[in-house]
């Protein structure tokens, strides 16, 4: 049964970039799940028409479709059972991680790289990226990102409970890797992927940690195009 993963791409249709995207790709390795990467941007709404909605990832698998990273991962723990749990169970604090992401680091960190996204972007998509951010943010996009060396120790301290839950363990979910990793694995990956700007001081542990995530299933991540880590 052939499964298909639309991924939010740059002009470079190699360049695969969205956090969210990210978590799906990590999750389907998880389970130990072959998907078919097909590269979509951002003006090609009309691409996902047959999802529903016009957001990535759409995730189809056999006759199923879906979409929202979260649904996805759900649905692969259940209609995988008999495969690695991504929650190990332990769901509600995934879910907590999962909206921490979304909540705080996602906000914190685009304003770190977020004219070097727009320009991993097509210039159709520059021109959609730029008016829908700059709405977002109050700002031109080369005003948010020209703080970003005085936003970075915020963001930084930001990242301190990740530190804390690793403090005697090698991951996020405990001896192995699970869903809660591959989150925040996929937030770093969005930074590698289209910003060379380092995030960690490689005196944190969280540089380790993130070696370590984006080294599994083969260096999926690490080999994936983008910047060095």
């Amino acid at each position: 049964m052939q499964r298909l993963l639309y991924e939010l791409a740059g002009e470079d249709p190699g360049r695969r970039f969205s956090p969210y995207c990210w978590r799906t790709r990590f999750a389907l390795a998880h389970k130990g799940l072959e998907a078919e990467g097909t590269p979509w941007r951002f003006t090609e709404k009309d691409r996902l028409a047959f999802s529903g909605q016009g957001l990535v990832p759409v995730l189809v698998d056999g006759e199923k479709v879906l979409s929202d990273s979260w649904r996805i991962a759900e649905w692969l723990e259940e209609k995988y059972p008999d495969r690695p749990s991504l929650f190990g169970g332990a769901a509600g604090l995934v879910r907590f991680v999962n909206s921490w992401a979304d909540t705080a680091l996602h906000p914190a960190l685009a304003r770190l790289i977020v004219k070097d996204i727009h320009d991993c972007l097509a210039p159709t998509d520059q021109a959609y990226f730029r008016q829908t951010r700059e709405a977002r943010f109050g700002s031109t996009l080369e005003a948010i990102q020209g703080k970003r060396d005085a936003e970075l120790p915020a963001f930084r301290k930001l990242l301190q409970p990740l530190r804390g839950a690793l403090a005697d363990k090698p991951w996020l979910g405990g001896d192995a890797p699970n869903y809660a990793d591959y989150i925040v694995l996929g937030s770093f990956q969005w930074a590698r992927c289209t910003s060379p700007f380092r995030l960690l001081a490689e005196d944190d542990a969280l540089f380790a940690w993130r070696a370590r995530g984006f080294a599994l299933f083969g260096g999926m991540a690490a080999q994936a195009k983008g910047f060095p880590a």
